[in-house]
């Protein structure tokens, strides 16, 4: 299931799956210029970077965003077809690949509100269904969640933490967990050994940050 899967920096994640896909591109080390699709949980400069973007993208990138980005991205220089502005809680066909948004926000603090509507992803590919958190704590809606593999920030601070994290992913108990969003901005290889011990033995923790 994580074949052709990559964390390439914090909650930077490639897939080529037959089709490219990118998570929130950041920090992007080399000019891919692949992408099928790039999906983007929310407007933060590590989740939404423009200079990354031009390492990714080539001339029929489709790009996924909440909507206070659109604006954004028209001047960026995404014309109208190759945009999907998408909302919490929709469902969505994109060349092929089913999709639906989870709600992504803070509940204890105020770096990533509800009202913003940004959004974490589960999308489907090769009978494997992929849930993609973004910045988000352990909420009613992603306690909801059903997905072979969970991509879960662990840093704190702006995101759950390694206990928050491991209670959501024991909750919705995917096949495997990967942990993001920490050794860049937040949160340190320490966070990964305790989140791993926290996991139930039944969940594979799967640590694919270089």
């Amino acid at each position: 299931m994580l074949d052709n899967v990559e964390v390439l920096i914090h909650s930077s994640i490639r897939i080529n799956k037959g089709l490219v896909i990118y998570f929130d591109s950041y920090k992007i080390n080399k000019d891919y210029n692949d992408a099928d699709i790039v999906f983007i949980t929310h407007s933060h400069y590590d989740h939404y970077s423009e200079d990354d973007l031009k390492k990714v993208i080539k001339d029929n990138t489709i790009i996924v965003i909440p909507s206070d980005l659109e604006e954004k991205v028209l001047e960026f220089g995404f014309d109208k077809e190759h945009i999907i502005v998408v909302k919490p809680n929709g469902e969505y066909n994109i060349i092929g690949i089913n999709v639906k948004t989870i709600p992504a926000y803070n509940t204890n603090k105020n770096f990533h509100p509800k009202d913003n509507n940004w959004v974490g992803y589960i999308i489907n590919l090769d009978n494997t269904t992929y849930y993609i958190a973004g910045d988000t704590d352990k909420t009613p809606e992603n306690k909801q969640v059903k997905c072979d593999v969970a991509f879960v920030p662990i840093g704190g601070t702006y995101t759950m933490n390694t206990f928050e994290a491991a209670e959501l992913v024991n909750e919705i108990k995917p096949k495997i967990v990967v942990p993001i969003h920490y050794g860049l901005i937040v949160g340190t290889k320490e966070d990964v050994i305790n989140f791993k011990n926290l996991i139930d033995k039944d969940i594979e923790c799967n640590i694919l940050m270089k």
